[in-house]
Formats: structure tokens, sequence, C-alpha cells
């Protein structure tokens, strides 16, 4: 053992002694490779990122400290047409022989073959050429990090590089920078020319981002010429630009102190060959014109209809289809109002909303009727979109319970319904794939199928009985849809049957906040095939056959013939379903104390739980805010919230109507007990942006169903389950949990989760990420009616159940959609016994490989 760790050794000091020196292959005599760019400020060595990002020339990318893109380069014969010409040119004859064995044209493609030139062109693609130091580039650098500091106040800085060889070919620069005292910001004083707007500014009630004492930062004068134009242009200044602000900044005579003079001229006006200036003037809306079916093919053509509402004109170039309030309920801009651009971008925004318009444009037009010429006329031109439109998909699926899937699905929409701007949705979809876990008696490859319809109809605002614009007013773009839905699908081996149907309401309280009211929410889960249940569940099978061999009274349940007795297999359903009720109903010799009576107890708990059908009527409030700004954005929080409530109106109803109950004590509805509970949810997700595409992201959530009332478990549809893809990424997906209990059975599911996850990202090449994660959770069942302690939460000891997963994964980013690999360790498992938990489960054996599409959070 001793040799081979020996001769291990030397094979990695010899292969990266040949790559350290391979990296230089392709640098130039006389030249340098870029090892390092080391920026000192003051005598000290800063990680400064926004000074970094200032370089003309960065060092090779590394992989956990390797070039390995380098080295793919260098790996790469970077003219290999000619290499290959040579093998003729330096053997005459050898053209002439290969050709009598090949042919001439046989001879001539394999110089492009995939060995000669396709697998040199793609190491030299994916590769990346060596970074030999340019002292042009660095001088542009230096240029780059001196206005830098000026930028941020450092007025008499100083800045000088050297280059040190640390190596063969080999060199770092060290960019050397004397920033000098940084200057800050004294006495601050306006000088606006035109009085309406030193009005404007002086009353204004948002504070100036330039405050005297502070650091003089370039950006913040520009962040303060924005404010200024955003708000005199949201109070009437319609020709204003951010080009009228300037500061004169004076040091004269100042002890790294600037005096700053904010300066507003007034407008200029260019008029043929020449330009004035005069005030700026304050508009008001003097006419609000909306052309309902604009499009540039008919842009000249002649209005034939218009309708005057609320101070609005409507024009339409054939006749008006919609309902006027329809389009001025989504217009901020009213007659008599300021011009505003806030009111300009909110109507937009509403327009937008509506779904029955292809990009809305608005504009203004000076009004050649008032004589002080401070009016302005807005323009809103409306293309409509189609009022039918079809749609088709067809995807390859992978979830939870479907290893692989293909999914097909059509729709149409109807657009402006009742002429009121309402858009009708209807879709059917058909889905089949195929699962291991399933019970596949004839082990066909598709054994999963779901097919489906579903219609939801929007409205572009809260149907209420009443006027709801004192609370959710229009400029939060509020929404109603109503919808159902019925799907029949085989997946879990039960067979179901779901109808759905709810209306809910969504607005959006903030410009990155929104909220939802679920004021209905029905839903129907009929199992076509609970009989077939053991079959499903095989642990809880291979668990109560086990009980059944020891203490099973009755023959019949294991056949009706000799060999079925003589095995002693418990039959299903009927033998299952009467040695259940020989044991619970004291027919055997497990009485209710005996651990096994209890397992037996537990067993049909959860078999009644997830056979019986459900019908869930709930209402329910989430809410979400995030900073995200687009899809590019590295660094942003996302906290979302729910709170569900189900069943509490039917039993108000009951109790009020005085209804009797069933033989289990509990309200039926349609013959069956409906559910009843009480849910909550949070989840918080944070990301860090650290540059050079390093990202670290985390992600927290708690969730707790509580049953009660008419209901003593959660739906299985309500449920929580642990493990997958996008959870704990080290055990698959119902597999973890609940508590310490070893995930005993076949889809385990609890009424409580906590999760906590981080995972760090990096790029490895190209657009092929990399990724290192943890994640930590479980689930337990908490004040229902499940028995078994280990899989209870009974205080905070539990948390110690809390499992961990670790490992590491691949992501390929498709623009669009990102293709995800993750390997996950079973770090810490509590399944275990206390105190052989960690690293019991450690290696490549246990490992769970998950697939995925887009980051899990």
């Amino acid at each position: 053992m001793k040799n081979n760790s020996t001769k291990i050794t030397a094979f990695i000091l010899i292969a990266t002694l040949i790559c350290a020196c391979n990296a230089v292959k392709r640098v130039p005599d006389g030249k340098n490779l870029l090892v390092k760019n080391n920026i000192l400020v003051n005598g000290k060595s800063s990680n400064d990122e926004t000074a970094s990002n200032q370089m003309y020339q960065k060092p090779n990318g590394k992989l956990l400290g390797f070039k390995l893109r380098l080295n793919l380069y260098n790996l790469a014969n970077l003219n290999p047409d000619s290499t290959y010409q040579a093998k003729f040119d330096n053997h005459p004859g050898r053209y002439e022989r290969w050709s009598k064995v090949l042919s001439a044209k046989q001879v001539d493609r394999l110089g492009q073959s995939f060995i000669n030139k396709g697998l040199n062109d793609f190491l030299k693609n994916t590769g990346e050429p060596p970074v030999i130091i340019d002292t042009a580039k660095t001088k542009k650098t230096l240029l780059r990090l001196k206005y830098y500091y000026l930028n941020n106040g450092f007025f008499k800085v100083q800045t000088d590089y050297t280059i040190d060889t640390i190596g063969i070919k080999r060199a770092k620069i060290n960019y050397n920078i004397t920033t000098g005292p940084a200057y800050t910001l004294d006495s601050i004083r306006t000088t606006i020319l035109t009085p309406a707007l030193d009005s404007l500014y002086h009353n204004s009630r948002e504070p100036s981002v330039l405050k005297s004492g502070n650091q003089y930062k370039t950006t913040d004068f520009e962040e303060e010429k924005n404010r200024i134009t955003t708000y005199f242009r949201n109070n009437g200044a319609y020709y204003f630009q951010p080009t009228y602000v300037t500061f004169d900044i004076d040091t004269i005579g100042k002890q790294n102190k600037a005096d700053v003079n904010l300066i507003i001229n007034n407008n200029s006006i260019q008029e043929k060959d020449s330009s004035r200036t005069e005030p700026f003037k304050l508009y008001k809306i003097s006419d609000v014109n909306i052309y309902t079916d604009y499009s540039p093919a008919n842009s000249k053509s002649k209005i034939n209809d218009s309708i005057s509402y609320n101070n609005f004109n409507l024009y339409g170039y054939k006749k008006i289809k919609y309902k006027p309030r329809a389009i001025t309920d989504a217009i901020f801009i009213t007659k008599g109002s300021i011009f505003s651009d806030t009111r300009t971008t909110l109507s937009s925004r509403y327009l937008n909303n509506l779904k029955i318009f292809n990009y809305p444009s608005i504009q203004y037009e000076v009004d050649k009727r008032d004589s002080t010429a401070q009016s302005l006329i807005a323009n809103v031109y409306l293309t409509p979109r189609k009022k039918y439109s079809f749609g088709a998909t067809l995807d390859v699926t992978h979830s939870n319970i479907q290893d692989f899937g293909i999914g097909a699905s059509i729709s149409e929409t109807i657009r402006n319904v009742f002429n009121r701007a309402e858009t009708l949705e209807i879709s059917a979809r058909m889905n089949i794939g195929s699962s291991k876990d399933m019970a596949n008696p004839n082990n066909n490859f598709f054994n999963v199928s779901e097919y489906g319809l579903d219609m939801k109809l929007n409205f572009p605002r809260i149907l209420m009985p009443f006027g709801t614009e004192k609370i959710i007013p229009k400029r939060m773009i509020p929404s109603t849809s109503i919808s159902s839905g019925f799907s029949k699908q085989r997946n879990i081996g039960l067979d179901k049957e779901n109808f759905t149907g709810g209306i809910a309401y969504n607005w959006s309280p903030k410009r990155h906040n929104t909220a939802k009211l679920e004021l209905l929410n029905a839903q129907y889960v009929r199992n076509l095939n609970p009989n077939n249940y053991f079959n499903v569940y095989t642990s809880s099978y291979d668990e109560l056959n086990g009980i059944g061999k020891d203490y099973n009274t009755k023959p019949i349940n294991w056949g009706d013939t000799p060999e079925e007795q003589a095995r002693k297999d418990l039959t299903i359903p009927k033998g299952t379903t009467g040695f259940t009720n020989d044991v619970l109903t004291g027919q055997t010799a497990l009485l209710p104390g005996d651990p096994l009576y209890r397992d037996v107890e537990s067993i049909e708990e959860r078999r009644v739980r997830l056979t019986e059908n459900d019908f869930i009527l709930a209402t329910s409030y989430t809410f979400t805010k995030t900073t995200k700004k687009d899809l590019a954005d590295n660094t942003f929080y996302q906290f979302k919230t729910k709170i569900e409530s189900a069943g509490t109106l039917l039993s108000a109803i009951s109790n009020i109507a005085s209804l009797p109950k069933n033989t289990n004590g509990n309200y039926e509805i349609f013959n069956l007990e409906y559910s009843e509970y009480i849910k909550t949810e949070f989840d918080y997700i944070k990301h860090w942006d650290f540059g050079k595409e390093n990202v670290l992201a985390v992600r927290s959530f708690f969730g707790i169903a509580i049953p009660f009332g008419n209901s003593n478990y959660i739906p299985f549809s309500r449920s929580y389950y642990s493990g997958g893809s996008n959870d704990n990424r080290a055990w698959q997906p119902y597999s973890l949990g609940p508590g310490s209990t070893d995930a005993m059975d076949d889809f385990n599911e609890a009424n409580m989760k906590i999760a906590f996850s981080a995972e760090y990202r990096f790029k490895i090449l190209g657009d092929v990420k990399g990724a290192v994660f943890a994640d930590a959770g479980n689930i337990w069942n908490v004040l229902d009616n499940v028995i078994d302690e280990k899989a209870k939460f009974s205080g905070v000891n539990d948390l110690a159940e809390i499992a961990l997963g670790s490992g590491f994964g691949l992501r390929y980013d498709l623009s669009f959609f990102v293709v995800r690999l993750d390997l996950g360790f079973k770090t810490y498992n509590p399944a275990h016994e206390k105190g052989d938990r960690w690293f019991k489960e450690y290696n490549f054996g246990h490992s769970v490989l998950n697939f995925g599409i887009n980051y899990p959070f």
C-alpha cells in the first residue's frame, strides 16, 4: 500500500510539472505569460472588485487552481492542415501509396477528419490562448485605474506600474496607486434659472443624494442628476433632460474639500440655424386620445367611430369593439393632470398586462389651442392582438415521480370575450412517462399517463359586489381569474381523477411585490384503484406481511389454494384487509399495547389516509417580495409567505345549519368528509454576486399544516416531502424522513417541513458552470393522527433529526434555461442511531445523481 501511495504521489508531481511547463508552450521568446494582477494601494494589496474590473488584461482562468482552458489550447495543433500536408511533402511517394489503397479523395478527406482537424479545432475553440503581457494595455489599464480613484474623490492620485518576473516566461504586474487624501463635499448650493423649477426643487420632500461631509463620488452626482430629472419630469417638465443638470466643483483654497454648485440652465430651443433659451414650462394634459385599432397601415386613414367617456376620447378606424371603461381603467393619464413620466409608465404596464394589445405606444404633442403653450395632448396608440390564437407544445419532462416523460398540449386563447378586455384560455394536455418506482406488473416502459382539460377566464380588474379602488387602487394592476380543470392520471398506481376550480385575485402593491388572494380553491381527488395500494406501497406491504406470517390466524388471508397458504404471503387486497381487520378487532394474539399492534395500526392509518377521496375547499393569501431586476441579476433576495385555511367555511355553515355528523363525528359534503386545516409557509432566497460569475445562493423554508375540526390528518396533495433535485439532493424524492424513521414507507410525507440550502456557483468553461452545495432539512408529523414517535416532532430536541446532504454539480447554460446535474452525498443521516450519523454513507455507492432544469433556487 505504501509503495502504491509513493507511485501515485510521484505521478501527480510529474503530471503537475508537465502541466506547469506546458502553460508557457505558446509564449514567444522575450514575452511573459500574465500570472497575476496586483493592485497596491498606498503600499497595501487591494481586493477591490470594481478596481480589478478596470483591467484590460486578466490572467488565464483557473479551475481549482489549474489553468484548464489554457492547457487545452496548448494541446491543440493550430495548423492541422499544414501538418497533414507535411506528412506527404517530407515523404515523397506516400501520397501515391495511400491513394492506391484509399483513393485520392479519401486521403484528402482524412485531412479534414475529426482526428486530424476536428479535435484540434475543438481544443482550440474550447481552450483559451495564453494571456501575454502587453505594455500598451497595461498603460491603458493604469489610466483607467487613475480615473477610477479620481472619480472616488482622490484628486491627488499618482500611479505607476512594475512588471516582476516570477519564473520562466512568467510575470506579474504590480499597479502602484498612491491615493493621497480623499476630498469631501463642503458647501452645496444651487443655481436654477427657471423659477418654476427652482420652486419645485426647494419644495421636494425627497432629500438630495449630495450631502455636506460625504466623500466625493462621481456616482453620487450621476444619481442626483437622475433624481432631479425624474422629479421634474413627474411634475410637468416635459422637455427636461439630465443634460440640463451640471455641477461646478470648486477646490481652490480648500484643504481636501470641494464646494458644489448645482446648475440648471434654461431650456435650449433649436430653431433652424439658430438657438435660443427660455425658462422651462410645466405642462398639463388637455386631452387624452385613444386609438383602439391603430396600425402603421391605417395611420393615415379616416376615423370612422368615436366615443367620449369620462374625459377620454376613443377613436376607431373601424367600429370600436371595446367598452370604454375597459380601456380607460388602464390609463393613468387624465385630462387636467400634470404631465408625469410615472403615469405614462404605469399606463404602459397596465395596457401590456391586459394581453389584448401589441406594444402600446403613448406619445405627446403640444396643444396648439393653448395660447400659453403649456398644454399637452396624450395620444395612446393601441394595436389589437388577434382575437383567437392557437398554440401547441411538445415537451420532454422530468419530475419527482416521473423519471422520463413526453408531454403534449394544445391551447386556444380568446381575447376581449365580453368586450371588456377579458381573456379566456382553454387548454388540453396529455403526458405519458416512465417511472421505476411505480407498480408495474407488465414491465411496460411507459407506465405513467395523464390527460386533462383546463379553462381559465381572466378579468383585468377585481370582481367584487362592492368597490375595491380604495383598498386595491388600479395602479396596483389588479386582476381576477376564474379557473376550472379536470385531469385523470395513472401515476402512483392508485389512478386518480382530479377536479379543480376557484377564483383568485392578483395585484402588485409595489413594483417588485405581488399579492394573490385565492378566495375559493376547490379540489376533489378521487382514487380509482384503491385496492392497488399495497402493490404500490411495497414497503408497507412487506412490513404487514412479515407480521402476518407470525400472527395471521385465518389461512384464507394467504390465499385460496394450499400452495398459497404454504407461502404465507398475504393476498392483495383481500388478505391484507382481512388480517388488518383481525388485528384491530382483537382476533389475533396481538394486543393494543404491543409494538407490532401499533405497527399494524400505523400501516392501516396511512393506507386509509392515502386511499380516501379528498374534498378540499380552501382560501389562501400569498405575498411575494423580490429585489430581482432581471434574469441577469445575481444580487437579490426574495421573500414569499403563504397562509391557507381549508374547511372553515364549510364547518361554519354546517354548525349554523345544525347538520348531522357521521359515525366518525365529522361533517360530510356529497357523502364525503371534507378536509379542515390551517397551513402556513415561509420561503426566503438570497443571492450574492462576487464577480467573475461567482455566486453564493442560499434558501430557507418552513412550512406547517395543522389539521383540526373535521380532520385529523392533512391530505396527501397538501402534505410535504423531502429529497429530490430541488430539495435535499442527497436523497431521492419522498425518501427522507419523517423524523428519524429511515423512510420506512414509499412516498414518505408529513405535515411539517424545515429546509435550508446553500450553493456556491462558479464558471468552469464557457457556458459550463460548476457548483458545490449543502442541503439540510427534514419533515415531521405534528398534531395529527400519526402514532410513530420517530416520525413526530415533539420539541426542540427533534431538530437533531435535520439531515445534511452535500455535493457538487454541473450546469450548462442554454440562455433560455439551464440543464443541471447534481451529485449528492448523505453527510448526516438522522435515520441512524445517535453517534453513528455522520458520514456513515458518504460514498459513491450511496450517492444520488439528480437531473434538473434551471437552478434549484
